[in-house]
C-alpha cells in the first residue's frame, strides 16, 4: 500500500477540494492505475471538509475497484496504525477515516 501525504490545502472547504482536484487527482489516479493500493494522507479539518472528501475517496475506489483507496485525515502513531490495518484488510475501500 503506497501512502501519498497531500498537503498544501487551504483551510477553505471548496478552495481545498479545488486544490486537491487540480494539483493532487492525476498523481493519485497514476498510482492507482498501476494497481497500487493506496492511503491517501490529508492534515485533520473541521466538519466541512467531510462531504467532498468522503465523495473524492468513494469516486476513486468506485473507479479504480479492484485496486484499494481509503483517506485517512490526522497526524501521529495513529496514521502508522491505520496504514497497517488497512493494508491487511483487503475488504477496506472507499473509506474516510478520521484518526
Amino acid at each position: 500500500m503506497k501512502r501519498i501525504v497531500v498537503d498544501g490545502l487551504p483551510d477553505d472547504p471548496l478552495a481545498a477540494s479545488g486544490v486537491f482536484h487540480q494539483h493532487w487527482l492525476a498523481h493519485v489516479e497514476a498510482t492507482l492505475g498501476q494497481g497500487e493500493d493506496v492511503m491517501l494522507q490529508l492534515p485533520a479539518a473541521d466538519h466541512t471538509h467531510r462531504e467532498w472528501r468522503c465523495a473524492i475517496v468513494a469516486g476513486l475506489a468506485r473507479k479504480h475497484a479492484p485496486v484499494r483507496v481509503n483517506l485517512v485525515a490526522g497526524e501521529g502513531a495513529a496514521l502508522a496504525t491505520s496504514e497497517s490495518y488497512l493494508a491487511a484488510a483487503p475488504g477496506v475501500t472507499g473509506q474516510y477515516l478520521e484518526v
